[in-house]
């Protein structure tokens, strides 16, 4: 079936982070790379704009390949640069999830790196020798052994072997059903996730009190935004929330994800900070009435307005914001609060 143009701008602006054009012009390599990748990282999804004509033809090209010479490919200077960043995001994983293990810098690290360094080899009409791109990085692993500094050379390495390697992809039969090409590509993606997966849960108090700082520096920043801030505070609780809407009453995890309690807990409390900063702010105490709110306001906006303050303009401005912001986040708290 021809591909389609259209189709592929319309998977590339729905899904292509995750490579569902690639998919359907049956660049499985390159799908792959965008789904471990999220799209190289939004780069490589946007900078492809430009080449999906060219792919469409090419994938729409019947006739038989003409037969290549032994010359290798070009050389090629964004794919040589994609292969590095590629094995060293390879590496950073594996030392995330799986640098615990025995023997990490001898068979995970170079390993996960020269995995990284092929998938970006593999794609479009070129791939190179994965074993020798393999032994390349197993080589000088142990030149760096107990260093994560060791993945930048490893990377380098396998990235320079990869590319004295590189070769045209030979012509093959015809193509595997979508089924099982999909089949190939969930596989390839639960490998690379499910260490990570099983390092988050197996260390759960570590991930809750790391996502809990996070989340904490994030709302700091949003404090004088309430309605972004308030949206941002839901968006990060929807996943708790969904966990809990399906194993509640089951009985599944209780105990293993006591941990994840404190994140939620700890995003639940910081509105009732942000509350209680507000009233501070507006020189009231907590739970004031929704009229001295309205007076205080005004009060504060006439005293701190920068047109009235033109000898301290900066501390006038500051005030006037932070007057705005607590007045607006009490204002949202009082109209989503059940009466």
């Amino acid at each position: 079936m021809a591909k389609r143009l259209l189709v592929t701008y319309a998977l590339w602006a729905v899904g292509g982070p995750v490579g569902l054009h690639h998919v359907y012009l049956g660049r499985d390599s390159h799908a792959l790379l965008w789904m471990l990748t999220l799209g190289g990282f939004g780069v490589g999804w946007l900078w492809e704009f430009w080449h999906l004509p060219g792919w469409v033809a090419q994938a729409n090209d019947a006739r038989e390949s003409q037969p290549r010479g032994p010359e290798p490919p070009a050389l090629s200077p964004v794919r040589v640069f994609g292969q590095v960043l590629v094995g060293i995001y390879f590496g950073l994983v594996a030392l995330i999830s799986l640098s615990s293990l025995a023997g990490f810098y001898l068979l995970a690290l170079p390993l996960a790196v020269g995995l990284g360094v092929h998938v970006v080899s593999n794609v479009g009409d070129q791939t190179s020798d994965l074993r020798s791109t393999l032994l390349a990085a197993f080589l000088t692993s142990p030149v760096f052994y107990g260093r994560a500094l060791a993945i930048l050379p490893v990377s380098l390495t396998a990235s320079v072997t990869a590319q004295q390697c590189r070769r045209y992809k030979p012509h093959r039969g015809p193509r595997e059903t979508l089924r099982a090409r999909l089949y190939h590509l969930g596989l390839a993606y639960l490998a690379f996730t499910t260490p990570l997966a099983y390092c988050a849960f197996c260390n759960t108090a570590a991930t809750a009190r790391y996502l809990a700082d996070a989340t904490g520096a994030v709302l700091g920043w949003l404090r004088f935004f309430p309605t972004l801030g308030s949206f941002l505070e839901q968006l990060l609780l929807l996943p708790y929330r969904a966990w809990r809407l399906l194993t509640e009453g089951a009985g599944f995890g209780a105990g293993s994800f006591q941990d994840w309690e404190k994140v939620y807990e700890f995003v639940q409390s910081f509105q009732s900070e942000q509350q209680q900063l507000a009233y501070k702010v507006l020189g009231l105490q907590d739970g004031a009435p929704v009229e001295e709110i309205h007076k205080s306001y005004r009060e504060l906006v006439k005293l701190w307005h920068p047109d009235h303050n033109r000898h301290q303009a900066e501390e006038a401005e500051r005030r006037f914001i932070e007057v705005q912001a607590a007045y607006e986040s009490l204002m949202q708290w009082r109209k989503a609060k059940p009466t």
